[in-house]
């Protein structure tokens, strides 16, 4: 399975919609969409989650870079709409706690 992200707005923040999976082989196609809004001076980005079937640690890490990345430039990235498989992986590593999106 691939990976598709579209595009969004939420609140003001720039939304990354994925669905498929995330894995070693599709991390860099949302790499570069995380770097695309930043280029964009976008650095409120939040990652929804409810299509992703499949997130490996290098999806994990992908995620803690963008955080990086955005608070750097005084923003953040949150995930919302995780469920399944990918909740879990979440929950274990103790992404869910810092990442998640509260509205």
């Amino acid at each position: 399975m691939t990976l598709a992200i579209t595009r969004g707005e939420s609140d003001g923040a720039a939304v990354l919609r994925l669905s498929g999976e995330l894995d070693m082989a599709t991390v860099p196609l949302l790499n570069a969409g995380v770097d695309e809004l930043l280029g964009d001076g976008r650095h409120r980005i939040l990652l929804d989650l409810a299509g992703l079937a499949f997130c490996d640690s290098a999806g994990m890490a992908s995620f803690v870079r963008g955080d990086n990345e955005c608070a750097v430039r005084g923003g953040w990235l949150r995930l919302t709409g995780f469920t399944g498989p990918v909740e879990r992986v979440l929950r274990v590593t103790g992404l869910v706690e810092v990442l998640t999106y509260e509205h």
